[in-house]
């Protein structure tokens, strides 16, 4: 009986071949990923005071810890093309309801 064969896609492991392009998506995508789920987290909770309330000042530290999980995520990918590709469709999830609400109001 022979052993299954790993499609193609899961052959090739991971490495640091790409690094600049995966650390440049995360960079750049992350943030606006992580000002998307704040931005989310503000309309979510009814936020109007943005600085000077607790929540508000929840939604403007969720920045950091959601910005570093991508930095640090973001050598899992196999490529920086799959990196920016997933990070891109990452934020238009975010991003589009947050325009759907009026959060940029």
């Amino acid at each position: 009986m022979k052993a299954p064969v790993a499609p193609p896609a899961l052959r090739r492991p991971l490495s640091s071949r790409d690094w600049f392009g995966k650390t440049a998506a995360a960079f750049i995508l992350g943030f606006t990923l992580a000002l998307g789920c704040a931005g989310l987290f503000r309309i979510a909770a009814g936020i109007q005071d943005a600085f000077f309330s607790t929540k508000g000042q929840f939604a403007m530290w969720l920045m950091g810890p959601i910005w570093a999980l991508t930095l640090s995520f973001c050598f899992l990918f196999r490529s920086s093309l799959r990196a920016w590709l997933w990070l891109a469709a990452a934020n238009l999830l975010v991003w589009a309801p947050v325009l759907l609400m009026g959060g940029l109001g």
